[in-house]
């Protein structure tokens, strides 16, 4: 069995700033090594009979071997090489590799208000905790970095670590949500973008431009949709909508000028997606911002 790992003492400073890491490792577990590994502080502690509940966050990346996971919300599931699992307070689990196996587990602990803003706002769920093919170079990458700012603790390392590790569930959530197909989807939804904002003087036919991608329409406005989380038409309306802003605090032109300018139907129509875009008429938006400045 090798293993590293790092408790750490969290003072009131790291709790004001929003996230910050309680624990973080890396274990090792041969086959029919003892599982859990022994020596871990008391509120840590499990044993698989009993299981665990935790009053912090954690996500466990298993990069080799399989093994069992179970919660009381998801019952038990099948882990394997390269999923990521995430553990939620105050919910009952336990996990383990297979003894004829064994596997490889890096973990961190962490806590905060931004990391229950995560869980309010869906990005993480109890109910779908796993993440597979997480075993990515950029993703041990992230850890390595922990890995090392623990193990040296310079100056403020607490705030450094805390942006690694949300840049790290940044990816994670990525790889959930893009699947293998990231690159893809990048190349696709940015070229759309550039398409965009090059006609956004015009009126484009989105068909056309998925077309242009080499998609159907369904699945270019999915694809889009999982990057953004908006349609294609609603973000095209919204780049409209702020260049529209910019035309009214750095222009005299008139609403009638603008909505022409930008390739809206009528300057009713402009008016209408304005307001409801940003709760107020675009006059109005004009006379209250030159009023503030």
């Amino acid at each position: 069995m090798f293993m590293f790992r790092k408790y750490l003492i969290v003072l009131d400073n790291d709790k004001k700033w929003g996230f910050y890491l309680n624990n973080i490792g890396r274990t090792v577990i041969d086959k029919y090594d003892g599982y859990p590994s022994k020596n871990h502080p008391e509120n840590y502690t499990f044993t698989w009979d009993k299981g665990r509940i935790l009053n912090e966050f954690h996500l466990v990346l298993i990069t080799n071997g399989e093994g069992i996971f179970e919660s009381e919300i998801t019952g038990q599931v099948k882990i394997s090489h390269g999923d990521t699992f995430f553990l939620f307070p105050g919910i009952w689990h336990r996990y383990k590799p297979k003894k004829e196996i064994g596997w490889t587990e890096h973990w961190i602990g962490f806590s905060g208000n931004i990391a229950h803003d995560f869980m309010r706002n869906g990005f993480l769920n109890a109910k779908d905790p796993i993440i597979s093919k997480c075993d990515q170079h950029f993703i041990l990458n992230h850890f390595n970095t922990l890995f090392k700012l623990f193990d040296e603790q310079p100056f403020g390392y607490q705030r450094i670590a805390s942006g690694v590790c949300l840049q790290l569930i940044a990816e994670l959530y990525n790889i959930k949500s893009g699947g293998t197909n990231i690159d893809n989807l990048n190349s696709l939804v940015t070229k759309a973008k550039h398409t965009m904002y090059r006609n956004i003087d015009k009126s484009i036919n989105l068909r056309t431009i998925a077309s242009s991608l080499g998609v159907s329409y369904s699945k270019f406005r999915i694809d889009f949709k999982t990057q953004t989380g908006i349609s294609p038409l609603q973000y095209y309306i919204l780049i409209k909508i702020e260049k529209s802003k910019e035309l009214l605090l750095n222009t005299n032109k008139s609403q009638k000028e603008i909505a022409y300018e930008l390739g809206f139907e009528s300057d009713v129509y402009f008016n209408r997606l304005f307001k409801r875009k940003t709760g107020v008429a675009p006059g109005k938006y004009r006379n209250l911002s030159k009023n503030n400045l």
